[in-house]
């Protein structure tokens, strides 16, 4: 959580305007209660997203043409660590939540520390929980809370060839 964890001004460098979509965890379930006031449909997915490629970039775009407003989720570096290993991620979360909030079809940047999404997502209960194509609908953590809400579980097929673990491959 960027209030909690990073001040914001670090999490920006100070000096990058990034439209306030850097929000809390907090500040996410906030703009779910109001979208949700206003019959907007939230659309969330979470991810890693280190090294952002096209394969990123267009599976946010499908995500966003979902519904209403795109909340993204960004796991902090530990829990990255944590995830892949030693090494990543090779961009910190200050760099990944600025970039991505440049995105136009990104609407907030939240993170979450722990090993899985479970708890944000069961807080939030989205609309529409999105994930990639290397998951199984009844596999991804929070699709049940999310069903149970009323909500959907969707599942974008990845772009061909492209991710950051074959990037990183290609580098070495």
């Amino acid at each position: 959580m960027f209030g909690q964890v990073v001040a914001k001004r670090d999490l920006t460098g100070g000096e990058t305007n990034t439209m306030g979509k850097i929000i809390t965890q907090t500040q996410a379930i906030k703009i779910r209660r109001a979208c949700k006031r206003k019959k907007q449909t939230v659309v969330f997915t979470n991810g890693c997203f280190d090294l952002i490629h096209r394969g990123h970039v267009e599976y946010l775009a499908k995500a966003k043409k979902l519904g209403d407003i795109l909340i993204v989720a960004l796991n902090t570096d530990s829990s990255v660590r944590k995830l892949k290993g030693k090494g990543r991620p090779i961009t910190n979360l200050a760099d990944r939540a600025c970039i991505m909030s440049h995105l136009d079809m990104v609407d907030y940047v939240t993170s979450f520390g722990t090993e899985t999404s479970k708890a944000i997502i069961s807080k939030l209960l989205p609309d529409i929980l999105v994930k990639g194509g290397d998951y199984k609908p009844d596999e991804i953590v929070g699709a049940d809370d999310v069903r149970a809400a009323g909500g959907k579980v969707v599942v974008i097929p990845f772009v061909k060839g492209r991710s950051s673990s074959g990037i990183i491959r290609r580098l070495k």
